[in-house]
């Protein structure tokens, strides 16, 4: 794994990094003082010394003889190069010669005291260039050294990281005795409890979606027969309400027992969604019959699912029937966007309940007028989660809603 710009190896290796940066800046400062410190005392207070012992006697006409690398010059004997200096130290070079110069005035008239110091600019500059070479190596030693320690540290929090992320069965550093170890055992320990949750609900979702078939089916079967029979006009409506809410069920308790056993969808043919939005438009048709209400799908460019067909039923279906059974007047559209299933309707909008369960917030209880919508989007929600589909709410300019369904 490339680091990138938040990577904790490149932070560690940037924070050595700084840190000798810091150190030789303060070692660099240190340095300097201790090289100028070094020429301060070596010549200058040497020039100051020989001017102290050879003015006076030039002035009195005594000799002066100068160690080697020193020379006193006054009046005519000043070099051309050397006059008119103004009084004090100085540097300068002379035909390529470096030189520390000390120019002075007395009753006599202007005098200088040179100091040919051409071996001592060049030990300079090497010393210099030596403090450079080691400064420089130091800053790379510690960019690699904080990579190398950001790795030894880094690389075993990425691959307990990448475990947890693919589910293992079981997590690495479980055997360290380090804060590694630790937060590895507590991690295995909370995965294990996690899926047991899960396998419990897994299990309880599908034992009860189980032993509803058979009442819904009993139900399902004595509400043809009514419905075949004939009879008032009042008990035929009724046998066809018990029959269509128990159909309903039934559709809920396979959807339910589906996502229990968790399918592979590798596996799963391809789900046309254009029939499937169209079938789930005409299904629930029948729910507007007495409202002034224009249910339309539009359409759109078709695409394909890997899914079982029941879920992308229930998925788009409950979206229809939730809009069909709360839009009073106005229209319901249903449409295809690329990969995305786009539900529009003029009704009344979400509840703030629902939208707070929508958006994975905590909420009060829905009220009863919004109990089945948010039962329905809750069921949505979770098929959503399964297929690795996303549900977007918007509100739609002048009132109702927009569900989006995006799939991958």
């Amino acid at each position: 794994m490339s680091p990138g710009l938040d990577s904790l190896k490149r932070r560690i290796a940037i924070g050595y990094t700084l840190y000798s940066l810091a150190f030789v800046l303060f070692f660099t400062f240190i340095a300097t003082l201790a090289v100028e410190g070094i020429e301060e005392h070596l010549v200058n207070n040497r020039l100051r010394d020989v001017e102290k012992w050879a003015a006076p006697r030039s002035t009195a006409g005594l000799p002066v003889e100068m160690p080697a690398g020193l020379s006193f010059h006054r009046g005519a004997d000043i070099p051309r190069s050397l006059r008119g200096l103004p009084g004090g130290l100085q540097e300068k070079d002379v035909d390529g010669v470096g030189l520390h110069i000390l120019a002075g005035t007395d009753g006599q008239g202007d005098y200088v005291v040179v100091d040919h110091t051409s071996d001592y600019e060049k030990v300079e500059i090497l010393v210099y260039s030596m403090f450079a070479t080691s400064f420089v190596g130091f800053l790379a030693f510690s960019w690699f050294l904080g990579g190398y320690v950001a790795r030894r540290l880094v690389t075993p929090v990425e691959e307990l990281a990448a475990a947890v992320k693919n589910g293992a069965a079981e997590l690495p550093l479980q055997d360290r005795n380090d804060e590694l170890g630790t937060l590895s055992r507590a991690f295995a320990a909370h995965t294990d409890e996690l899926r047991a949750v899960l396998e419990r609900e897994r299990f309880f979702t599908g034992d009860v979606s189980h032993e509803l078939r058979s009442p819904l089916t009993v139900i399902m079967g004595a509400a043809e027969v009514l419905m075949a029979n004939g009879g008032a006009p009042a008990q035929q409506a009724t046998a066809e309400r018990i029959y269509r809410a128990a159909q309903d069920a039934a559709g809920c308790v396979n959807v339910l027992l589906l996502l229990a056993r968790a399918p592979d969808l590798a596996h799963m043919d391809a789900v046309d969604m254009d029939s499937v939005a169209r079938r789930e438009v005409e299904t629930y048709r029948f729910l507007l019959a007495a409202r002034p209400v224009k249910l339309a799908y539009q359409g759109g460019e078709p695409f394909s699912v890997r899914a079982p067909r029941e879920l992308c039923s229930a998925v788009i279906g409950n979206l229809v029937r939730n809009a069909c059974q709360y839009t009073q007047h106005g229209d319901i559209i249903v449409r295809l966007d690329g990969r995305r299933v786009i539900v529009e309707d003029s009704g009344p909008g979400l509840p703030a309940a629902v939208r707070a369960a929508l958006a994975g917030q905590a909420a009060a209880p829905p009220s009863s007028a919004s109990a089945g919508t948010g039962l329905g989007l809750a069921l949505v929600r979770r098929i959503c989660s399964y297929l690795g589909a996303t549900l977007a709410l918007d509100d739609r300019p002048g009132g109702g809603s927009i569900f989006t369904l995006e799939f991958p």
